[in-house]
């Protein structure tokens, strides 16, 4: 009993000393938690099995919780509910006509992927015949590496498989989530600063380096890996030439002509502005480029 009683207290206990985060919104996050300790922090959530979350796990779910839910799934992160200017103003270094206006979006919590969708994370999905793109590899592997040269439709059957496979609302980012999430409460270009430098990893990278790659470095102030770059991540919405008429509630803008899509992040074979948080480019949905990946997002109840 003595035994049962001690390891149901080391059960609890990281529940016990989680710090939690208000969910009022992007604007009264306090930024000072280091967004690596979050990421580190045992939760009870880390202690279960990887198996879908039921309904008492959902409704228990804080802003920046983490929770994983199959063993071949990407680690979520719990977003918390808040409002945000998208877009940027004709001042920002870089910045283009079709990212304004800049206007207020409101959104309700949501989930998104840690890192963009992995290697074997895809690989995962083309064994359980749920994605038809094959790496040009298919004997490559990674934990940390992302998948690349997908298409807006492939990304999509990914999302889908994965709904299928857990039973929960698996989906695309919709590109007002995806700056939110960029951004983490902050205002500026990247989520730093208004200026860009080359990491190390990425020095490697330009240099060359055929080796493996370790695991990115430096989360954003909500613990999310790689918001500008090294790969683009395709969103849910069809392209619009500015955002005159664009949702405010956080939803994907799917009216128009949606043979083109939007993507997200940043690439190193391109210019760093087009890496900022506000930065926007689309592809045909066709379309296959190195620099294409996924990032999941997962719906919450509300």
């Amino acid at each position: 009993m003595h035994r049962f009683v001690h390891r149901l207290a080391l059960f609890v206990a990281p529940l016990i000393i989680q710090l939690h985060v208000p969910s009022v919104g992007a604007e009264t996050l306090d930024q000072s938690v280091s967004a690596l300790a979050i990421l580190e922090r045992p939760t009870l959530l880390d202690l279960r099995l990887f198996r879908p979350l039921s309904r008492s796990e959902e409704s228990a779910l804080l802003p920046l919780d983490r929770f994983k839910e199959c063993d071949f799934c990407p680690v979520l992160i719990v977003i918390p509910a808040g409002r945000f200017t998208m877009g940027a103003s004709a001042d920002e270094p870089g910045s283009t006509a079709d990212e304004r206006p800049q206007h207020q979006v409101t959104l309700p919590s949501f989930s998104v992927g840690r890192l963009p969708v992995s290697l074997d994370e895809w690989n995962a999905c083309v064994m359980r015949k749920g994605c038809s793109f094959q790496p040009s590899d298919p004997t490559s592997s990674s934990e940390w590496e992302p998948i690349t040269n997908i298409q807006w439709v492939e990304a999509k059957e990914y999302v889908e498989w994965l709904s299928r496979a857990t039973g929960k609302p698996y989906r695309l980012l919709s590109e007002s989530e995806r700056e939110y999430v960029a951004r983490a409460g902050t205002t500026t270009a990247f989520w730093w600063g208004d200026s860009f430098a080359i990491d190390l990893i990425e020095q490697r990278q330009i240099a060359g380096a055929t080796f493996p790659l370790p695991r990115p470095a430096l989360p954003n102030p909500w613990g999310i890996y790689e918001v500008h770059g090294s790969v683009y991540d395709w969103v849910e919405d069809c392209w619009h030439d500015t955002y005159q008429g664009a949702p405010a509630d956080g939803s994907a803008w799917i009216e128009g002509d949606c043979s083109q899509h939007v993507l997200r992040g940043g690439s190193l074979s391109r210019a760093a502005q087009t890496r900022r948080a506000a930065a926007r480019i689309w592809f045909g949905s066709s379309n296959r480029t190195h620099y294409m990946s996924v990032r999941v997002a997962r719906t919450l109840p509300r």
